[in-house]
């Protein structure tokens, strides 16, 4: 009777759960019972209660049976993985509205009911010109019907041979889903002895079933480290499935690495889960992932990919700036290729898309745009408004004035209003061919057309005179753009000081540059063509004021062209111990040297040095290894190889943040040495959001500390290298100002670490609390705790950062999702040791 209430106790509503086949059921003569209505009414664990009173009764009477009856059929699950509801019963998680691919994974799980057997065309949606493809938009015929998955065959509870591994195997299923990692490993170590491959699988099947995915995979994840384990190909599909169903990317993609790894191709079903999951997740990256399984998925499966997916993959890429966009174009043109060859119907908003991508390179292919343009014309398209766009601004990267009107006419017989780039475009056009007075025309037609102008256009128009050396109608119109208060203005002023530079208006240039620092913020380009003109005329004594500066400020920082001014400089005024040092630091950086500067350098060498090494041994200084120990803590990654003999760091910043944009430009130059070639931005004011350096067998030290067997730890001696700096740059790149002007630290590793850290920050005084939120601990400084805090870290914060991490007053918007549900009034500190975490919800 005790083993037939704890089998009872494993069976949930049939409506929340997967079905078994069984020649066992309740009513075998109705074979889809409908629930009752009053047993859904009840509440979860009284429904469970009552369920498990009837099918107490059905299994008493099922043990009762003869042998040949109870055992003629093998139970497996019928309804396909696929057709089950996504969610668990808590529901799925939240993500921002911003996220471009946010409601893709909702509109796919509303399509699951569709009626089987109906195909629903794709539609990517239209987009204005002036932003990416619309990404509010759901997905359309995101579905899953059909798609290839092998069926799981599962033995039921009382097909396994002795009572007492049935009582076992009741008592893991009802006691598992209720524990943390750490107690369900240690459960299942203490069943080692009589656990077996038939007896794991079946729990991980309940666990699916139950909807307890994430208890399912860590059972599953076990199971694998056993001396008994055997591949399932069927499991692995089915909770693979699971995973990415629940938006659990990353520990669907590890199951589909593993079948892959084992000689088998995942399942269709497979692919295309984790294609959606993909680019249902809010992580940079993810994009790059989706679209490397998608072309996996045709190139190593053989599978042809349903429509919906095609069309979500295509408006998840032109979802994104133009900018970045432009990258995924052969992507975009691969998935193009798919839909034609496989006959599915191309719509509108693909070619348009398509037109689009192509439009944003820097070399135009005419024919492909003209072939395109035939295609949707065969196809009885009409070219819209955003279509009309992306001519012209082809036609202005090539300065094609006769395509540019006949594009012009079309778009002005269109109802509604033209766009504003439309008009930015034009004059760009007539800027190619050099014809400034029509693009000035066109400006002025313009702000008659719409009322009123924008910061584009005055961006372009100045670029235009500039490069015309049309000095006073730069220089007047210059002036109109600042008294609009319209922003940004920085661009302008280059433009401005590169005419006068060009001109060798010195002296303007260097008050075109005062009235920068009095009015903006100047970036490094400005600083370079300050310190050019100061140099050409001479004047090195301010030259180097300003070339240290620079150097000094970590926000604008130094470059091969500001190091290479400088020199010549030197070179020039036969100041050759100052040259020595600049050649010294260049070498250091890995700067190349300018080629009609390598002649007088080897000479002044050659002077001074018997032998000249030009290779400079690479070595971290201590600032550099302080700035280390504080990103790791705040996240950074370190990969290494399968020796673990050369480790390789991955700096990554956040592209929404305004504070990662900054700094990324500061620590891009001061590891600018250890950067991989085809990570370095020389010359460049675009420094990208991820770069990596080489390989290297320097940074065994940080792997072994902070990334042993690859997953991210805090170190035991963490309490000697927690210096001021460090603190610093953890909170730069890991941290946030909260809403109420608190400061707050995001930590990863294990609980005993964080103890340590919490312990070393006391010992300096700094009081703390701490938060646990998902697999990531908030270590918050809290009311007068985050003064102390910042006068510790003050010195070392960059320049343009102060405010908007300062404690104190109103929250500079760096407040994230993360901490927006964040609060540490209850809850552990450091009062007991940080010993007494409490939980908050997954993200």
């Amino acid at each position: 009777m005790l083993l037939c209430i704890a089998q009872a106790e494993l069976s949930p509503l049939s409506s929340l759960t997967l079905s078994f086949r069984s020649s066992s059921t309740l009513s075998s003569s109705n074979p889809n019972p409908t629930p009752n209505p009053a047993l859904l009414a009840l509440p979860m664990r009284a429904a469970s209660a009552f369920s498990s009173l009837v099918l107490l009764r059905s299994l008493t009477l099922t043990l009762s049976l003869p042998h040949r009856h109870r055992f003629r059929h093998r139970h497996r699950l019928i309804r396909p993985i696929f057709t089950s509801p996504f969610f668990c019963a808590a529901g799925p998680r939240q993500f921002p509205a911003a996220v471009s691919s946010s409601s893709t994974f909702v509109e796919q799980l509303e399509n699951e009911a569709t009626v089987e057997g109906e195909e629903e065309a794709g539609d990517v949606g239209s987009f204005p010109e002036s932003e990416p493809f619309d990404a509010e938009k759901k997905f359309d015929s995101v579905e899953l019907k059909r798609l290839s998955a092998p069926e799981l065959e599962v033995k039921e509870l009382d097909e396994l041979p002795e009572q007492w591994r049935r009582s076992k195997l009741a008592w893991l299923c009802k006691e598992l889903p209720g524990h943390k990692l750490g107690t369900l490993v240690r459960i299942l170590n203490a069943q080692k002895k009589w656990l077996t491959q038939e007896g794991a699988t079946y729990v991980v099947a309940h666990c699916m079933r139950i909807r307890e995915n994430e208890t399912g995979f860590r059972v599953y994840k076990w199971m694998m480290q056993q001396h008994w384990y055997r591949f399932d190909f069927a499991l692995a599909t089915k909770l693979a499935d699971y995973m990415g169903k629940e938006r659990k990317f990353s520990k669907c993609r590890e199951i589909f690495d593993d079948i892959i790894n084992q000689g088998r191709v995942p399942s269709e079903s497979t692919f295309h889960i984790l294609v959606v999951a993909y680019l249902s997740a809010p992580v940079q990256g993810c994009l790059d992932e989706a679209c490397s399984i998608y072309n996996r998925m045709i190139q190593l499966g053989g599978y042809q990919p349903r429509l919906s997916l095609h069309n979500s993959l295509f408006k998840s890429i032109v979802s994104k700036p133009g900018s970045s966009a432009r990258h995924y174009l052969k992507q975009a043109e691969f998935i193009f290729h798919n839909m034609i060859t496989t006959g599915l119907e191309v719509q509108k908003d693909v070619y348009a898309g398509l037109i689009w991508l192509h439009s944003y390179q820097d070399t135009i292919d005419k024919e492909r745009i003209t072939a395109l343009r035939k295609e949707m014309e065969q196809a009885g398209i009409e070219e819209g408004r955003e279509v009309l766009v992306s001519i012209l601004r082809a036609c202005s990267k090539d300065g094609d004035v006769e395509e540019s009107e006949k594009t012009w006419s079309k778009l002005l017989r269109l109802d509604g209003r033209i766009p504003s780039q439309a008009f930015v475009y034009r004059m760009e056009v007539y800027g190619k061919i050099g014809d400034p007075a029509e693009s000035w025309e066109i400006f002025r037609e313009m702000k008659e057309h719409l009322g009123s102008t924008n910061a584009v256009a005055y961006h372009k128009l100045i670029e235009i005179l500039c490069k015309a050396q049309e000095i006073e109608l730069a220089e007047s119109l210059m002036a109109e753009f600042i008294d609009t208060g319209l922003k940004p203005v920085l661009p302008s002023f280059i433009d401005i000081m590169n005419m006068y530079f060009n001109l060798s208006f010195h002296d303007r240039v260097e008050l075109a540059f005062t009235q920068c620092l009095e009015k903006f913020q100047p970036s490094r380009t400005v600083y370079s063509i300050y310190l050019d003109s100061l140099v050409k005329v001479g004047n090195l004594d301010k030259a180097e004021e300003i070339f240290c500066l620079m150097q000094d400020e970590g926000a604008i920082g130094i470059n091969a062209r500001s190091c290479n001014t400088i020199l010549s400089g030197y070179l020039s005024s036969g100041d050759y111990v100052k040259a020595e040092k600049i050649y010294d630091l260049m070498c250091q950086r890995k700067y190349d040297v300018e080629s009609s500067l390598m002649e007088k350098i080897d000479f002044v060498l050659s002077l001074s040095r018997k032998h000249v090494k030009r290779p400079v041994s690479l070595k971290l200084s201590k600032e550099q290894r302080e700035i280390l120990v504080g990103m790791l803590l705040g996240g950074l990654q370190i990969d290494s190889d399968e020796q673990r003999k050369n480790h390789m760091i991955r700096f990554e910043f956040s592209d929404n943040s305004g504070l990662h944009s900054l700094l990324k430009r500061h620590i891009h130059d001061l590891y600018h040495e250890w950067l991989h070639p085809s990570c370095r931005a020389d010359g460049s004011e675009d420094v990208p959001y991820r770069f990596f350096t080489i390989s290297h067998s320097y940074f065994g030290f940080f792997a072994d500390q902070f990334w042993p067997k690859g997953q991210c730890s805090i170190p035991k001696l963490i309490h000697r290298w927690l210096s001021p700096c460090s603190l610093a740059y953890w909170y730069m790149y890991g941290g946030h100002r909260s809403s109420s002007g608190d400061i707050l630290l995001k930590l990863k590793g294990s609980q005993e670490g964080v103890k340590k850290v919490v312990k070393s920050l006391k010992a300096r005084s700094l009081e703390c609390r701490v938060k646990r939120k998902g697999r990531v601990f908030w270590i918050g400084f809290l009311g007068s705790n985050s003064t102390w805090f910042w006068k510790l870290v003050e010195p070392y914060i960059l320049e343009d950062l102060k405010d908007s991490l300062r404690p104190g007053g109103e929250t500079s918007g760096n407040s994230t999702l993360e901490t927006e549900n964040l609060s540490f009034e209850s809850g552990s500190g450091t009062d007991e040791g940080a010993s007494d975490y409490s939980d908050g919800e997954n993200f």
